[in-house]
């Protein structure tokens, strides 16, 4: 079994507790136009090219056999709607400035990266998490894995979109210790117009998931112009709020779901010009700290756990 991969990234301390190793899957239901990792939208392998870093060579141009590469005066132009993803170019570049996103993996190859990490999950109570992208965009290559994960007695976490079929996202509760699930907008139009999609499959997956005993987290991105306002955010903690009181009386138990605020950051705008995309967000600026400590407070007035970073 094989899975497309576009990084994994070790000592992570921001994809749940402790030290850990998030595994980005490539693919993603959700499109939304702040994404801080576009690599990950895409199904499919990608170039990506860092112009600050080509030295004209032309070895690229030299072994591409479909014209995805042109030097025409003193610039190098990439013709993407060329390109066959067969990453040739990459593998001829000296300088690291084309770089093929998204490998082929098998679960032996995963895990063996993973466990070198062993001694840092054990120390710090880290392991595993199951990112992207979206991990359930692969849901038997993201089930596998995670079930080795808990063959080698590593802890595990999934952050997901929760735009998929609840079967797909239940099968791999018995291999999950966490879940974190974004929560973008309550308003179905707003959702949609912002990230592609309907909200109504993901709040019917976050209202099943408090049948379970699973911990949840439920994870806001604060994006100027979408949700930073106390209304949408105010709108979001109310829904919190609502399946923690759903959690209370289900007969599965489980500790209530909590709530953490994500500031929109502009570290991603690098990426959109190196994979040729249009970055929507360019206009956007960060909210600032007071301004998501003050939707925190707002957030915990309904009665729950509310972090932020």
């Amino acid at each position: 079994m094989r899975g497309l991969v576009f990084n994994i990234q070790r000592f992570s301390i921001h994809d749940g507790p402790g030290i850990r190793t998030t595994v980005f899957f490539k693919g993603c239901p959700l499109h939304c136009f702040w994404c801080h990792n576009p690599e990950g939208l895409q199904a499919r392998a990608e170039v990506q090219f860092s112009p600050e870093r080509c030295l004209g060579c032309r070895a690229c141009a030299a072994v591409c056999a479909h014209g995805g590469h042109e030097f025409r005066d003193g610039l190098h132009l990439v013709h993407r709607e060329n390109c066959q993803q067969c990453g040739r170019c990459a593998d001829a570049c000296c300088s690291d400035a084309l770089e093929l996103i998204g490998r082929s993996m098998t679960i032996d190859e995963i895990v063996a990266e993973v466990l070198r990490d062993r001694v840092f999950y054990d120390d710090s109570g880290g392991g595993v998490t199951l990112s992207g992208g979206e991990p359930l965009s692969q849901p038997e290559f993201a089930l596998e894995l995670l079930r080795r994960c808990r063959q080698e007695d590593i802890g595990t976490a999934v952050e997901t979109c929760g735009h998929c079929r609840w079967e797909e996202l239940a099968a791999i509760l018995p291999l999950t210790d966490l879940v974190m699930m974004d929560l973008k907008h309550m308003d179905a139009d707003q959702h949609r117009v912002a990230v592609g999609v309907s909200n109504r499959l993901i709040l019917s997956n976050a209202r099943r998931l408090m049948e379970t005993d699973k911990c949840v987290t439920f994870r806001v991105p604060v994006i100027p112009t979408v949700n930073d306002t106390p209304e949408a955010l105010g709108a979001i903690a109310a829904f919190v709020h609502e399946l923690a009181v759903v959690r209370q009386t289900a007969a599965a138990g489980g500790p209530p779901p909590d709530l953490e605020l994500l500031g929109f950051h502009r570290l991603a705008s690098a990426k959109y010009r190196n994979l040729g995309m249009d970055d929507r967000a360019a206009a956007l600026s960060p909210p600032s700290q007071d301004k998501i400590a003050e939707l925190a407070r707002l957030a915990a007035s309904h009665g729950i756990a509310v972090r932020c970073r």
